[in-house]
């Protein structure tokens, strides 16, 4: 009798380990797990991401983000040092998303920033004059469901 319910014991324990287990393993991602994005704003005025020919960002609607921007100083930037900016607008209609409009010092820097809970495509520019090519300083930023 003893040796049966210790097994039916063991076998409850086991039951329970492998669904706590299952769920950490589903929880893990929501869980602070960050989508990781480098790019660089270059001196050149363009943004880089490496292995990419032209820079374009791909992200799940709402996923939390750690983006990790190296910014090079052009040929010109602001009197408070800001090199670059960062700025998140919607394309249909070009309206800036909240929370999305980062000022970038020369170095590297991190923001921790969740994606915009509507699917789309959305424009990153630069929003500071850091040389004569300044407005070609886009980069498409794509949002899946």
């Amino acid at each position: 009798m003893k040796i049966f319910s210790k097994i039916q014991f063991d076998l409850r324990t086991l039951a329970i380990w492998t669904v706590v287990g299952a769920f950490l393993m589903m929880a893990l991602p929501v869980l602070g797990q960050s989508h990781v994005i480098e790019v660089v704003a270059d001196k050149d005025s363009h943004f880089k991401i490496a292995g990419q020919s032209k820079a374009k960002i791909t992200v799940k609607a709402g996923e939390p983000i750690l983006l990790r921007i190296v910014a090079h100083k052009g040929k010109t930037w602001n009197r408070d040092g800001t090199v670059h900016g960062f700025t998140l607008l919607r394309a249909k209609d070009h309206a800036k998303i909240p929370g999305w409009d980062l000022e970038l010092k020369d170095g590297t820097q991190e923001f921790t920033l969740t994606a915009p809970a509507e699917a789309g495509e959305y424009e990153v520019l630069c929003t500071v004059i850091c040389s004569d090519d300044h407005e070609g300083m886009r980069m498409k930023f794509l949002v899946l469901p």
